[in-house]
């Protein structure tokens, strides 16, 4: 709606994970650097943790272009609340195994033998399972048992990239699962942004939709932003669509922090004191002040 008056050639907070607006932090350069690495080397098990909304599906998606890049054969299960049955059933989807993909056994089988062609071919196949927090016990077994498909020689056939919330940290703790853990070779973390990430975050998704060198947002607008948010991105784009949205709807080139003030009671959002701020004064008496 505002793409126009703005003169962005698309929405530069959308939503939606978009590689193309990867922020490179450092924490999510060495992440993805990590998660390539862990791909390219067999390394097994690798796990990707972080906050709810601090860009983990954005880099699993970064993950995919690269492995698409590179002809490497993937699945992708985002969809946690499923069954073995279902697991299975969709690996076989996307790898587009020809067998019986309800049942267990077949898609085993096929699978077995489209990670040996891929091993004499000098390739990898990686499986990334996001949200794996949600995933039944019966399913992160049936995870674990994918790790014994190995090659002497060669190693891990395939490679198994677990994405979720802390939680999943807590999950693997537990005696049950103490098996799949020892196989977790590498791990990643993601983190809230500090200011600093925060304020070139912001600048960095407006200068890629077509104003690099923008006067929307003040310094002191993207400290409140940063506080308000908490440094989580997905929280940053809401909160930054918003301003654009009210700035577009009054006529301004400018946002200011009693827009702030009206979108973050409006979203309910808490910061670090911990309360809701109180009503404040609406955007047409800003104006007029």
């Amino acid at each position: 709606m505002y793409n126009a008056y703005f003169g962005f050639r698309e929405n530069p907070f959308n939503l939606s994970p978009d590689p193309a607006f990867l922020y490179r932090s450092s924490q999510h350069e060495e992440a993805l650097a990590n998660l390539m690495y862990g791909v390219q080397s067999r390394k097994g098990f690798i796990v990707l943790t972080g906050e709810v909304g601090t860009g983990k599906t954005t880099l699993l998606e970064c993950l995919r272009d690269y492995l698409d890049a590179q002809g490497t054969e993937f699945a992708f299960v985002f969809n946690s609340r499923i069954t073995p049955a279902q697991f299975f059933e969709m690996i076989a989807y996307d790898l587009d195994l020809r067998c019986d993909r309800k049942s267990k056994t077949d898609v085993l089988f096929a699978l077995n033998q489209l990670l040996i062609q891929q091993a004499n071919e000098g390739r990898t196949t990686v499986l990334i399972v996001d949200e794996v927090h949600n995933l039944e016990w019966d399913v992160l077994e049936e995870v674990r048992l994918l790790g014994n498909l190995e090659n002497p020689k060669i190693g891990k056939l395939i490679q198994v990239i677990l994405s979720g919330q802390p939680e999943f940290d807590e999950k693997l703790d537990s005696p049950n699962l103490r098996q799949l853990k020892q196989r977790i070779v590498l791990r990643c973390q993601l983190k809230p942004f500090i200011l600093e990430d925060s304020r070139d975050y912001i600048n960095s998704r407006l200068a890629k939709a077509g104003m690099p060198n923008q006067t929307v947002f003040g310094d002191e607008l993207i400290a409140e932003i940063h506080k308000r948010t908490q440094g989580i991105p997905r929280l940053i784009n809401a909160v930054c669509d918003n301003l654009l949205l009210n700035c577009f709807a009054l006529t301004l080139r400018r946002a200011t922090v009693g827009m702030l003030d009206e979108i973050c009671q409006d979203m309910r959002l808490e910061w670090s004191d911990g309360e809701k701020k109180p009503a404040l004064p609406t955007l047409l008496e800003v104006k007029r002040a």
